[in-house]
């Protein structure tokens, strides 16, 4: 019962990475929606198939380490994207200043 509430808080997740990926305007913004969505979503999959699994507890631990190795990786990765579309110039189209209030 448990894998499968974590099974489909993954897919909930990844189902709005997915929408943020075809919706939001740039790079930057897809970047964001995507790096954070699979994190989870990754991470909340792979710990219900590591609790669903019939496999030996090494496999399971197995799980647990895939888990946090993305969990570590995949937000530098995303890094290392937004830097490298910010070196070749390109401009996020989508900009928020939240100071603009303060100023009439």
């Amino acid at each position: 019962m448990i894998e499968a509430l974590f099974l489909l808080f993954g897919l909930f997740i990844m189902f709005f990475g997915t929408l943020g990926l075809l919706r939001f305007p740039d790079v930057y913004t897809r970047l964001h929606a995507t790096a954070k969505c699979d994190t989870g979503g990754a991470i909340s999959i792979l710990t219900a198939l590591a609790i669903a699994s019939d496999f030996p507890l090494v496999v399971k631990l197995k799980f647990f380490v895939i888990a946090l190795t993305i969990a570590m990786i995949n937000p530098m990765v995303s890094h290392a994207i937004a830097r490298a579309a910010y070196k070749s110039g390109i401009k996020p189209k989508a900009t928020v200043d939240m100071y603009a209030w303060d100023n009439p």
